[in-house]
């Protein structure tokens, strides 16, 4: 597969940053914190980032089940000779598949039948196959997230093949490998020379998929997807794999860092477990503004936001103040419970 997969231009999988003393990142937060630590920008980004990651292993494996469905039909193709059958290759064109509601351009083979006139296309039986949105893509959407969760990805190919009807015997060992290669080298970047100063972690859905997000910051302010794992962020023994698995891939867990979490007690523990206790922690911003709007009534949504937000731009102790106000009038109005979300 010649294809070039990467994640979005405002994330890097190779950088060269020297390593930094406990004061880099005093200072890097002292110069940037009003503006760093809400981690909106951030917090889209990441979703970005995971969702093109998603899609680009997505492409990576149908590519490889559409040409597995062709050579059933055509054989291998060669190059310059004439193949003897009744169907050929006849190069490539775009095409769209369904990764349950996620639409999904990809690089579909064609193929023709011998002869002149016209009517001589014959259609992809995989690719007729993954037009069903709700059922085939469901079912690709859940083998693939399953494969991108276990590393497994040689039982990706074979499982998405099969489910189109794609019979063992076509399943070439030279395919799975190529696809295994790039997926693997999807998911299993090396981070050894990038110094990063804050780790974002974050849970979002795809389909009925929880997925575990992790998103690194250097000194620079440049954004690396660090890695996916299946689960939620209340899953301490998900959260603790995705962690174990970026400290394999080269993240120093000696490091002293700043950790964005959504409030999870699974996600500290496990912080703490792989990454120890001296590590800052800070609950994403974004993630309680949500938790406190959603709780209020309405007509009082777009007050209590706004309130929340100037106050994050004020200085500490004017901005603290100003919470306090906030919430001695919210647990008035809707009881303490609220000061918890």
């Amino acid at each position: 597969m010649e294809r070039r997969t990467a994640v979005k231009r405002n994330y890097h999988t190779i950088a060269s940053s020297g390593k930094a003393n406990e004061r880099q990142l005093t200072d890097f937060l002292s110069r940037n914190g009003q503006f760093l630590l809400p981690m909106l920008e951030l917090i889209e980004q990441s979703r970005m980032a995971v969702e093109e990651l998603i899609d680009v292993a997505g492409r990576v494996t149908i590519e490889a089940v559409l040409r597995l469905s062709a050579q059933q039909l055509a054989g291998e193709p060669t190059q310059g000779k004439r193949r003897d059958g009744d169907i050929g290759w006849h190069g490539s064109q775009q095409g769209t598949v369904y990764l349950r509601d996620r639409k999904l351009p990809v690089n579909k083979p064609r193929l023709r039948r011998k002869g002149k006139g016209k009517g001589k296309e014959v259609l992809v039986p995989a690719y007729v196959a993954m037009q069903d949105r709700a059922g085939m893509g469901a079912r690709m959407l859940d083998l693939l997230m399953r494969g991108v969760s276990t590393r497994q990805y040689e039982h990706v190919i074979a499982a998405m093949a099969e489910t189109v009807g794609v019979g063992k015997s076509s399943v070439s060992r030279e395919t799975i490998t190529a696809a295994e290669k790039e997926l693997e080298q999807l998911t299993a970047r090396r981070f050894d020379e990038v110094d990063l100063l804050i780790i974002y972690i974050d849970g979002m859905a795809f389909g009925d998929h929880c997925i575990i997000g992790a998103v690194g910051v250097d000194a620079e302010g440049r954004k690396y997807l660090l890695g996916i794992q299946e689960g939620a962020t209340e899953n301490a023994a998900a959260v603790k794999d995705l962690l174990e698995r970026l400290v394999a891939q080269g993240v120093d867990p000696n490091r002293k860092r700043l950790f964005v979490i959504d409030g999870s007690k699974a996600l500290r523990t496990a912080i703490n477990a792989v990454f120890g206790a001296q590590n800052h922690i800070q609950r994403c911003r974004q993630h309680k503004l949500r938790n406190v709007v959603d709780r209020v009534a309405e007509d009082q949504k777009e007050q209590v936001k706004a309130l929340m937000k100037a106050a994050w731009k004020l200085g500490h102790k004017e901005g603290m103040a100003k919470i306090r106000k906030l919430s001695e009038w919210l647990e008035r109005a809707y009881g303490p419970e609220i000061g918890t979300a």
